[in-house]
């Protein structure tokens, strides 16, 4: 069962670390057609989150035949909570339906959303590419050395 149900952050987390995992940061690219198919999505459903990403900061977008997206920064730098905000900050919040739930069950669900916040601000993009790592995935592509002195 599914506590906190957020399609769209949810399914920008896949995206953007299906792009992680497959173009990663350097010169290769990943087209939206390659991802949705991936992602079992329709391309066009994807794409929607795919700008609000680009316009976030998050992804780089090449356009051509040739183009595609890869990561515009190195995963170890994205926090989870920036890739859920690109898509969802616009969502407006539900009014709760009746008293009760105005007096309890919105504010259990604020207290929720905020322990749910504050883990996925302490996990980064790389936490994830480490948990495919761990479950057996091998990434095509590897991410360029990057030394920070």
């Amino acid at each position: 069962m599914m506590l906190l149900r957020q399609d769209r952050g949810l399914l920008a987390l896949d995206i953007a670390l299906d792009i992680a995992f497959h173009a990663g940061r350097g010169g290769e690219v990943t087209g939206a057609a390659d991802i949705a198919e991936r992602l079992g999505a329709a391309r066009r459903g994807i794409e929607p989150l795919l700008q609000s990403l680009v316009r976030a900061g998050l992804l780089d977008s090449l356009r051509g035949p040739r183009g595609g997206y890869r990561m515009a920064r190195a995963p170890r730098e994205v926090a989870l909570t920036e890739i859920v905000a690109a898509v969802t900050e616009d969502e407006p919040a539900a009014e709760p339906p009746g008293k009760l739930a105005s007096l309890v069950t919105a504010p259990l669900w604020q207290e929720l959303n905020a322990a749910s916040a504050k883990r996925l601000k302490a996990l980064t993009l790389e936490d994830l590419l480490k948990r495919a790592a761990a479950a057996g995935m091998r990434r095509p592509v590897t991410e360029p050395l990057h030394f920070v002195i």
